[in-house]
């Protein structure tokens, strides 16, 4: 393309959403701990293991009889959370939880994607490897007494801007809580389903998932306002804990996913009981602190399926299906009205509120996500003018916005160098690791005093390509989650 003296070549083609969507993906594989990741598989951004998280204490605040302050036990494998090097389970849940909704809608497309990882040449499909190797964490996080979840594994604070092998603090696992036991709960039914036909190359894994989400929820129900809360906790247990707290006292959404994906691992009576009980009154796009929509995708997805859906159960499943399908499609209605008075023919980006924390994944990308399966599941003729925008959206991240930048790494003519990303930071290389998306233009600028520098003060141009913008250009796994599926879903669907 040339005007005037400017000149700028891209690539047309049929799979360029392909190559975007297996890189955001490959991300996963670059935040892995506890082994190496190896030039085969990472090129230049190899790097030898770290964290290996064999040896991790128990916190004050996590004791109890069988498990006391100091005993250590075995947490390894899973991924790095986000700009940081601590793992967390509600974000890991969340962030499977929507990968593999995901892949159900289109399994013959992931079912054939290669993404050059150690676990290549095995029989499993390469997303789900990758989504294994933070299960098989995430089940080491439950205590096997009582079934309850530790809420994370962190050091006491966060970490600098070293490379991970050179980390020298302590690592704990702190206080079980209410919403990680739950999505856990809800993650494992969800995976114990899907896992059920790769028993080639994780035997057992369905059982044990399913066995340790019946745990789990048994232990949410007799626990069911235990949340994690830094501030109450921390003049109480030493060392303080001031790594991300992932704090959420609203639970009912939790218990409605794991209801859910019980409901449709199990058929049981009692969780189709609970899905009623705790079913949303309207639908709001998924996030880690707002996971109804991952149980309203797993109800529409699965409870109607004929082979295993016990009559006596037909009509109240039918009724409660109705329901969800009402509310995702009146969302879906009240979203696609906001383009007309768009100035980038998109429903996302029209108002400053639009641009908070995380505000690419969170309210662009998963908005469009929503508006798709809702086309897709409810089959109200609309899926065309769902899958435009879509795309418009899509776009909107990718580079036709205020600011020009494609907001994913190694990719466009203008993308981040600057990531918030120790990995990143640490490996002196001048390029980011490609395929992650940053969290995008943030209106409050919160991390103006540590040093990130902002040009604008308009709401969708408050972005800041530089390390300390925590607030802007962070990556973390669960907005990698949103780039995954939805690149997944316009060039599995947009064909």
């Amino acid at each position: 393309l040339e005007i005037g003296n400017e000149t700028v070549n891209f690539e047309v083609g049929d799979n360029q959403l392909n190559t975007l969507g297996k890189d955001a993906i490959r991300t996963y594989y670059y935040q892995r701990t506890g082994m190496p990741i190896d030039e085969a598989y990472a090129g230049k951004w190899h790097r030898p293991a770290a964290h290996p998280d064999t040896a991790v204490f128990i916190h004050p605040n996590a004791a109890h009889q069988s498990r006391k302050a100091g005993d250590i036990i075995s947490s390894p494998a899973g991924w790095y959370d986000a700009g940081d090097y601590n793992k967390y389970i509600v974000n890991s849940a969340y962030t499977i939880g929507l990968i593999l909704t995901g892949y159900q809608l289109i399994p013959q497309y992931y079912d054939t994607l290669t993404l050059n990882i150690p676990e290549s040449h095995n029989t499993t499909p390469d997303l789900l490897d990758e989504m294994h190797y933070n299960l098989r964490w995430m089940l080491t996080m439950q205590d096997p007494q009582d079934g309850g979840v530790y809420h994370k594994l962190t050091t006491p604070h966060f970490e600098g801007f070293i490379a991970p092998d050179k980390c020298k603090q302590p690592r704990y696992v702190v206080a079980k809580s209410t919403a990680a036991t739950l999505d856990f709960a809800a993650n494992m039914a969800q995976a114990s389903r899907i896992y059920q036909t790769h028993q080639n190359d994780y035997p057992d894994f369905s059982e044990q998932a399913l066995k340790a989400a019946l745990h789990a929820y048994e232990w949410a129900k007799l626990h069911p306002e235990t949340y994690y809360d830094q501030s109450e906790l921390n003049p109480k247990y030493k060392p303080e804990i001031t790594t991300g707290e992932y704090g959420d006292k609203k639970v009912r959404d939790e218990f409605f996913w794991a209801a859910c994906e019980l409901y449709a691992a199990t058929r049981h009576e009692r969780y189709l009981k609970d899905v009623a009980t705790y079913m949303p009154q309207h639908f709001a796009k998924p996030s880690w602190g707002m996971v109804d929509a991952l149980g309203t995708f797993c109800f529409l997805i699965n409870a109607l399926q004929p082979d295993n859906t016990p009559e006596e159960h037909r009509q109240q499943i039918e009724q409660i299906a109705q329901t969800l399908r009402t509310q995702l499609l009146s969302y879906a209605t009240t979203e696609m009205a906001k383009i007309e008075d768009s100035s980038f023919g998109t429903s996302f980006g029209n108002v400053e509120n639009d641009f908070q924390w995380g505000c690419l994944a969170d309210n662009c990308i998963n908005q469009s996500i929503s508006v798709l399966i809702a086309g897709r599941l409810c089959d109200n003729g609309a899926f065309e003018d769902y899958l435009q925008n879509a795309f418009h959206n899509m776009d909107y991240v990718l580079g036709r916005n205020a600011t020009g930048y494609c907001y994913v790494t190694g990719f466009g003519t203008k993308s981040p160098m600057n990531i918030h990303h120790r990995l990143s930071a640490a490996d002196d290389i001048i390029e980011p690791i490609p395929g992650f998306l940053v969290g995008g233009p943030n209106a409050k600028q919160e991390d103006k005093k540590d040093g990130a520098l902002y040009n604008s003060k308009f709401a969708d141009e408050s972005y800041s390509d530089t390390l300390p913008s925590f607030a802007s250009n962070e990556i973390a796994i669960n907005w990698n989650a949103s780039l995954v599926v939805l690149s997944g879903l316009l060039d599995a669907w947009g064909k």
